[in-house]
């Protein structure tokens, strides 16, 4: 870059101001007699000649700085005139490198929108994928989290350490790895709640340090649902091939014997066909129940946010069971509390759990004895419930006037297949799934079961609901 040359006036004047302190010094001499002012004179100039030749370059430097000041100041006339494509008039040196300046400042504000909306758009695409993701830096603080992720964790997660809301030593040793050595690591993560959720938690280093000091990227995929599928699978077997071997059984040994010595025996004939469509009905409650609750629990995971007129589904239910009551003698009566607010729920779940519960009390309960089922606001649900919906919530409650249940039993009744009267249940046409079915339907409302019984009193069974409106499930599930 070519320097400015300073004029001579210029130069000479700012030299003497330079060289001030000791032409002054020298003058002091003089004039107190110390000097000569033969040898003194001379040797000022001399000072003030040298510090000029000293000074010459850098005030050519000092006067192009001043220069490119002054234009910076005021309108660039020259700028103008090239960005309109006009003709640019001859430009110094410092008028160059200014037009120079600010078109290279045009083109890096021009990136720089670039980049920003590339950025924003890219934020976007993460904010809105399904998967939770986070963004981990330096000391596995996070840098960045997507929606998802905070729905998941009901925090923001951005700007806290990992270890305040995921504490699984599994994935913590994934994530160390990854910072340190490793470029990709695996974990299974757990998440604990009412109902326990299943990720798979893939920690992958990035290729560069984000600009938010991001050194890799965490992933959590919902295998819950997978897993389901293959508990399922394997429970299936397990029952249906012990609960079905009966009936099966018997529908063999029957068709044997029609086939051989019962041929040609009409009275045995009728009799054994009644028993094989029992039978062959039988199976056929048993294998509907195993899909519903196949159905129920691959969506226990998700809770249902409709809201649901618990009474208008009740009542619904008593109208399809009347003719069974009436069967026994007996009478379904609904009391409920005046303008309840709706629950959260899957209607047609909830009519299928009241069904079982209404069914149950028609066959245990004493002929010519009502089922009462009672609808109320509760001021708190059981510890069973998330926190969050325990208060306020609704209960309903299904009560029998049978024989009652061994205290023994109370806590076994919603496993699979359990019966405290095997014999008696078969006779009724029990599958021993109902009650695991309104089990897991509840678990999937976020609420609560309890069953109260007394032998010679009855039982009553009670359902706890969420009403409408209540903290999201996702979020409630994600804070336990």
């Amino acid at each position: 870059m070519d320097r400015q040359t300073p004029s001579l006036g210029r130069l000479i004047g700012v030299s003497a101001l330079v060289c001030s302190p000791a032409t002054g010094i020298l003058l002091a001499l003089v004039l107190t007699g110390e000097a000569n002012p033969a040898t003194a004179l001379p040797a000022i100039g001399a000072i003030i000649g040298l510090t000029a030749l000293l000074i010459r370059s850098f005030l050519g430097d000092l006067s192009l700085v001043i220069l490119r000041m002054r234009i910076m100041t005021s309108e660039s006339i020259e700028a103008d005139r090239m960005e309109e494509g006009g003709p640019l008039p001859r430009l110094d040196v410092a008028q160059r490198i200014l037009t120079a300046a600010n078109a290279l400042d045009r083109t890096w504000r021009k990136r720089h929108k670039v980049l920003r909306d590339q950025v924003w758009s890219d934020g976007q695409v993460l904010n809105n994928l399904p998967d939770p993701l986070l963004m981990i830096g330096t000391d596995a603080i996070v840098t960045r989290a997507n929606e998802a992720a905070r729905v998941l964790f009901n925090r923001e997660p951005a700007g806290q350490e990992i270890t305040s809301f995921l504490r699984d030593p599994n994935v913590l040793d994934t994530i160390e790895s990854v910072l340190t050595t490793e470029e990709s690591r695996q974990a299974t993560w757990i998440m604990p709640g009412t109902v326990e959720r299943e990720f798979e938690v893939r920690a992958t280093r990035l290729p560069t340090k984000g600009v938010d000091g991001s050194l890799a990227l965490l992933t959590l995929h919902d295998i819950t649902a997978l897993r389901r599928l293959e508990q399922m699978r394997a429970d299936f077997v397990a029952n249906a091939s012990h609960e079905l071997r009966t009936p099966l059984s018997s529908l063999i040994g029957f068709t044997e014997t029609l086939a051989g010595s019962a041929k040609d025996d009409p009275e045995a004939r009728e009799a054994f066909l009644a028993i094989m469509l029992e039978q062959a009905q039988r199976m056929q409650r048993l294998i509907e129940d195993l899909l519903s609750l196949s159905r129920i629990e691959m969506e226990e995971h998700s809770p249902p946010n409709d809201p649901v007129e618990v009474v208008r589904v009740l009542e619904s239910v008593r109208k399809f069971l009347d003719i069974k009551a009436r069967d026994k003698s007996m009478e379904i009566r609904i009391e409920s509390d005046a303008a309840l607010p709706p629950a959260i729920g899957d209607g047609d779940q909830l009519s299928q759990i009241f069904q079982n519960l209404m069914d149950n009390a028609i066959k245990y309960g004493r002929p010519g004895t009502p089922v009462m089922v009672g609808v109320a606001l509760c001021d708190r649900g059981p510890p069973a419930m998330p926190a969050a919906l325990r208060a306020p919530c609704l209960k309903v409650s299904v009560r029998d006037q049978g024989e009652g249940i061994g205290k023994e039993h109370l806590p076994r009744l919603t496993e699979r297949f359990y019966r405290v009267d095997k014999a008696r249940s078969r006779a009724m046409g029990g599958t021993g799934l109902g009650l695991a079915i309104v089990k897991h339907v509840v678990a999937r409302h976020r609420g609560a079961l309890t069953i109260e019984s007394k032998q010679g009193e009855g039982t009553t069974i009670s359902v706890f609901l969420p009403l409408h409106g209540a903290k999201r499930m996702g979020a409630v599930n994600a804070a336990e």
